[in-house]
C-alpha cells in the first residue's frame, strides 16, 4: 500500500531528490514551495524555495521501493522512530497541497504546541519567556513566579514567539 513519508534529505538537495523520485516511476514525490525574496548585494530575486527545508515527501509502497529511494543522491533517511518508516496521513499532505495552490503568502514557521516554553523574540517584550496556551482564537504567554505559585499571562501574536531550547 503506498503512504507518503517524509524523506531527509542532504541541505539544497530538495529538487534533485525530488526529480529523482520521478525517475523511479514507482513514487510520488512533492516538495512545497513558497517564494521569498533574496537580496544580493546588486539585485533582488525572488526565488522558489523549499517550505520544509531539508525535507522532501513521498507516496510509495514502503515494503517495495524503499531501498531503490534510500539509494537516491541526497536522500539521508526515512523519518520514522524505532527503525520503521512512519506513514503521514493523507490529509496532512492535502492540506500543506491546499495552502500551496491557494496562492495565499507562506512561509515556514516553527511549530508551537500548547505547554511550550517560548521566548518573545522582538518587540517591547523581547526576551521574556514563559509558556504558551490558547484560548478561543488568541495565543497566550504565561509568565509564572514558582515560589509564589502565581503566574501572568499576556496576549500576543505568535510572529514574536520562538520556542526555546528548554525542556
Amino acid at each position: 500500500m503506498d503512504n507518503w513519508y517524509a524523506l531527509t534529505v542532504k541541505p539544497r538537495h530538495e529538487f534533485s531528490v525530488l526529480n529523482g523520485l520521478n525517475s523511479l516511476g514507482e513514487a510520488e514525490g512533492f516538495v512545497p514551495t513558497y517564494k521569498d525574496k533574496r537580496r544580493w548585494s546588486d539585485r533582488v530575486k525572488v526565488l522558489d524555495v523549499p517550505l520544509f527545508t531539508g525535507y522532501v515527501f513521498a507516496k510509495f509502497n514502503v515494503e517495495t521501493i524503499r531501498v531503490p529511494i534510500l539509494r537516491l543522491g541526497g536522500v539521508k533517511s526515512i523519518v520514522g522512530s524505532q527503525g520503521a518508516a512512519t506513514p503521514i496521513p493523507e490529509e496532512e499532505i492535502e492540506n500543506i497541497r491546499g495552502l500551496v495552490a491557494s496562492g495565499f503568502p507562506l512561509q515556514e514557521w516553527p511549530f508551537l504546541k500548547k505547554g511550550q516554553r517560548v521566548r518573545v523574540d522582538h518587540g517591547p517584550l523581547r526576551g521574556v519567556e514563559g509558556v504558551i496556551l490558547s484560548r478561543k482564537d488568541e495565543w497566550m504567554m504565561v509568565v509564572s513566579i514558582d515560589l509564589l505559585q502565581r503566574s501572568v499571562a499576556v496576549v500576543l501574536d505568535r510572529s514574536v514567539l520562538k520556542p526555546t531550547n528548554a525542556a
